[in-house]
């Protein structure tokens, strides 16, 4: 009890630090899991000195923050906006998996002179892709909705597949012929699991007369546990009903769904500072350098070898361009799930488990600072990349809600065929707006005659009916101008 002051006073700080450094993190286009666990190495014995280094404990407080950060993507991915991007997402979160662990275990086999089971199971580690990095990295950096939906499907379902190969193999399990059966099994009873609990949910949710608005929130987010804990007890995935039970429950008309998704958004930061804090805590850097090289060397494997071939060979069927295959090679974030999945290892006492832990911490550290850093010149160096294109303004809007309204943010940048548009000339469709043009920092409610300018902000009110066909317009004045139609641009 002597010490409860002096543990929450901690907590207390570090968690305003993390808030702080979501701020900084999104100035500088990088996610905020490297500051999380810059703080918890602080805190670690390297720092402060608190001494943390307990495997188990740790990979069950990392697998219970992914149940709510899968959540949280759940609930707040638009059906519509990946829906286009389904085939994709789901070839790119199993078929480019296995190549995945193929080639990595392959290559690591050869180079780090791994024996076959330990190079496997490295590659499953490296293998899943992290929703935390890829929802606060991607979401901002303006990339068409359907590259943008297929990645965020595969970071929400490969933890699933990629989980399920790192039990297996850290089990000492028999590989055989039954091993794909078991696979399809529990990604399909996941699945059936998620879809059930989420129509289940959202049909109770909706004739349900809770007492007090903030108890909506709460059994949402206890329906998507509840997913998770049936699909581990059928032996199924828990991860993947988690994430479809969120995702059929966050496109439901769900009373009071933005103080849902406000509060899921909350407890989503909350699991990732807390995960990222830990695992920074668990790590030892004196360890860390001794698995510099063999770390730098997974990461070049898995970013300039494996990535590249899963992508090419998932999306065979699709025949992408090259640039968008390029840019999903270059965009599979690696984040805390591969260090949680390598906890897994280590828990069951594998030879050379701590080792790869310690790699991978290495590797993560690097792959962020390189890819996250990146991306977004990347993507613009592609030519995939207008930051012009509408975005969902982050907002506590709950009149919205009940007007069946959405709010959408649009900057007009240099070399927009925006720019000299009136507002009678934008075409939006009945049922949207713009109430609100934001110039050199002051606003006004824009008439029929206001013209558009470059870097004008623009506060777009629709109707939820419409919201699609509002940005399929926007995007298609800003690469067309007023005479869009005639051009044949529609915006898609």
């Amino acid at each position: 009890m002597d010490q409860l002051p002096v543990l929450l006073g901690i907590g207390g700080v570090v968690l305003l630090a993390s808030v702080v450094a979501v701020r900084v993190s999104t100035r500088l286009g990088l996610p905020s899991l490297l500051l999380y666990l810059g703080m918890g190495v602080a805190l670690g014995e390297s720092g402060i000195g608190i001494q943390f280094d307990n495997p188990g404990l740790t990979q069950s407080l990392g697998l219970a923050a992914l149940v709510m950060i899968l959540t949280e993507g759940g609930l707040t991915t638009r059906w519509q906006a990946v829906k286009p991007s389904l085939g994709l997402g789901i070839l790119l979160s199993t078929v480019a998996v296995v190549v995945s662990i193929a080639v990595t275990g392959a290559a690591l086999h050869w180079l780090l002179g791994l024996d076959w089971r330990l190079a496997l199971l490295w590659g499953s580690v490296l293998a899943s892709t992290d929703a935390a990095a890829v929802f606060s990295v991607l979401r901002s950096v303006g990339v068409r909705p359907k590259i943008v939906g297929a990645l965020e499907l595969e970071s929400g379902i490969n933890d699933a597949p990629a989980y399920i190969a790192v039990i297996v193999l850290s089990s000492g399990a028999t590989v055989d012929w039954t091993l794909p059966l078991l696979v399809v099994y529990e990604l399909a009873a996941g699945l059936a699991i998620g879809l059930l609990f989420g129509w289940l949910g959202a049909m109770a949710l909706r004739r349900s007369a809770l007492p007090a608005t903030g108890l909506y929130p709460l059994a949402t987010v206890a329906v998507c546990i509840v997913a998770y804990s049936s699909g581990q007890l059928a032996h199924a995935s828990g991860l993947l009903a988690t994430y479809v039970a969120a995702l059929v429950l966050g496109n439901s008309k769900l009373p009071h769904r933005s103080d849902t998704l406000s509060f899921a958004e909350g407890l989503g930061w909350l699991a990732q500072i807390g995960l990222f804090v830990l695992l920074g805590l668990f790590a030892s850097p004196s360890r860390l350098l001794e698995t510099l090289v063999p770390g730098l060397v997974a990461g070049a494997v898995v970013l300039l070898l494996a990535r590249p071939l899963s992508v090419v060979i998932a999306l065979l069927p699709f025949r992408l361009p090259w640039r968008e295959q390029t840019f999903l090679s270059w965009a599979g974030l690696r984040g805390a799930v591969p260090i949680v999945l390598a906890m897994i290892p280590l828990s069951e006492g594998v030879p050379g488990a701590q080792r790869l832990v310690d790699a991978v911490f290495v590797l993560v550290i690097v792959l962020t600072l390189l890819q996250g850093a990146t991306l977004g010149p990347f993507a613009r160096r592609l030519g995939l990349a207008k930051s012009s294109e509408a975005q969902e303004v982050e907002v506590d809007a709950a009149p919205l809600d009940e007007l069946g309204a959405e709010l959408l943010q649009v900057r007009i940048q240099k070399g927009s065929k925006l720019h000299g548009v009136y507002i009678s000339e934008l075409g939006l469709p009945a049922g949207a707006t713009v109430s609100l043009v934001v110039r050199r920092g002051s606003g006004f409610t824009p008439q029929k005659t206001s013209r558009l300018q470059e870097d004008d902000q623009l506060l777009v009110v629709t109707t939820a009916q419409v919201r699609d066909a509002t940005e399929r317009r926007l995007r298609a004045v800003d690469r067309a101008g007023r005479l869009a139609r005639w051009r044949g641009e529609l915006g898609r």
